[in-house]
């Protein structure tokens, strides 16, 4: 059993307060951006006569935004809207938590796919790097979960059960640590191994993400005690297991429309 007893904060310097969820945005935005640069001279450096390097930089600074924007209007329209709806300025707080990943997806596609437009690049092209770096963000966003006493598990007696005393004294599954290696490291490695096949097809990485992101967020949802303004949605299914499916029907779609376009 390990008793939680992180700080949020890393420090502060007078009204300024460096929180460790603000830098897991940073680290994974960093670690993405060089990550994916990487992917495109190893790999995809010969589409789009050579210019998607260049174009990538560009398109960090869209995905930043869309995250922000997405990430937090999602988590005030599927987790928090009534809450929002009568504190509105509390929505501009994003450093304190309250971020929707299903939300940030949502906003990095469309994004994406306006940046695709205007450069002329194909969509897929660009998901499928996207979804390569995703998990590496994710990891992070994870941890600092952790580290924000956020998203806890459910009750359980487990050996490597964590007490969050900032909620309550009852032991419970770190159910943050089991999204950060099935939802990062794992689905990490999945992207690589896939990616790096020489018979690659552009949109496998991008259905795939969306598969197995929708798979492993089901599995950790068993362990993650649902959010307290919801529960549990028609007497059985979290918000996020819910969103999660749908991502997975969304990803067997893409599939076959793909796979039909080939022919």
């Amino acid at each position: 059993m390990f008793i939680h007893n992180l700080d949020p904060v890393l420090f502060e310097l007078g009204f300024l307060e460096i929180r460790w969820y603000s830098l897991a945005y940073i680290f994974g935005i960093l670690f993405g951006w060089w990550f994916g640069k990487y992917l495109i001279k190893v790999k995809f450096y010969d589409y789009q006569n050579n210019k998607l390097l260049k174009d990538f930089d560009d398109l960090v600074t869209i995905l930043i935004i869309s995250i922000i924007l997405g990430g937090r209007i999602g988590y005030i329209v599927f987790y928090n809207l009534e809450y929002y709806t009568n504190n509105p300025f509390e929505i501009v707080k994003v450093w304190e938590g309250g971020m929707s990943f299903h939300g940030a997806l949502i906003g990095i596609v469309i994004g994406t796919y306006l940046f695709s437009v205007k450069k002329g690049i194909k969509l897929f092209l660009l998901l499928d790097i996207i979804a390569c770096v995703s998990p590496i963000g994710i990891f992070f966003g994870r941890i600092a979960n952790f580290i924000n006493s956020e998203l806890v598990g459910k009750v359980t007696n487990v050996k490597w059960s964590v007490v969050f005393p900032i909620i309550d004294l009852m032991k419970r599954h770190p159910s943050q640590i089991y999204e950060a290696i099935l939802e990062g490291v794992i689905l990490f490695i999945i992207m690589c191994i896939v990616v790096s096949k020489k018979n690659y097809k552009i949109g496998t990485c991008s259905i795939l993400f969306l598969i197995s992101y929708g798979v492993f967020r089901i599995i950790s949802e068993i362990f993650r005690e649902p959010d307290v303004q919801i529960g549990y949605l028609f007497n059985f299914i979290s918000m996020g297991a819910l969103l999660s499916v749908l991502m997975i029907l969304t990803g067997t779609i893409i599939y076959f429309y793909l796979k039909r376009n080939e022919k």
